[in-house]
């Protein structure tokens, strides 16, 4: 009897397959992550704004019945996405605390800040005004006039 004799194949990959395999994998997960942390960033921004928007109803809420907006109660509000400190306002220079005696009851000023310096800070304000920058002193309600009617410099509306 004669053998026939069948080329015998390897059955395994070489290094380099391997490394271009991992190659490939390094590339798709560098384009991937930073989309990942910008979709993570613009989903807590828009919490945080659902949030000022809930805020803003329960202060308008709380208006109808006691005829201004004084003695609201959450004057500082942390949210657990995105870390956000909501706080709530006056629409003064001062910025009174609507829980405090100074304040004129008449308006509010919600102010969204983060320590993520790429997360958006976010302002909300009883005339309607909205703005959003990454930098916390383009949305810090500081006018050159009185009242702030248009956002501020570097900063955009939501």
């Amino acid at each position: 009897m004669k053998r026939i004799l069948a080329p015998q194949f390897n059955r395994g990959f070489t290094l380099i397959e391997l490394m271009i395999v991992v190659m490939v994998a390094a590339i798709l997960a560098a384009i991937a992550f930073p989309s990942y942390q910008a979709y993570t960033r613009k989903a807590n921004t828009a919490f945080a704004q659902q949030e000022i928007l809930k805020l803003a109803d329960q202060l308008e809420r709380h208006k109808t019945r006691n005829f201004n907006y004084k003695n609201f109660v959450p004057s500082t509000v942390t949210l657990n996405r995105g870390g956000y400190t909501l706080t709530i306002t006056d629409d003064t220079t001062t910025g009174n605390a609507l829980n405090s005696t100074a304040t004129n009851g008449q308006t509010w000023v919600i102010k969204a800040t983060t320590a993520d310096a790429r997360q958006m800070k976010l302002l909300a304000k009883s005339s309607g005004l909205r703005c959003q920058s990454t930098t916390a002193t383009a949305v810090d309600n500081a006018c050159s006039s009185a009242v702030c009617t248009v956002c501020e410099t570097n900063s955009e509306a939501w």
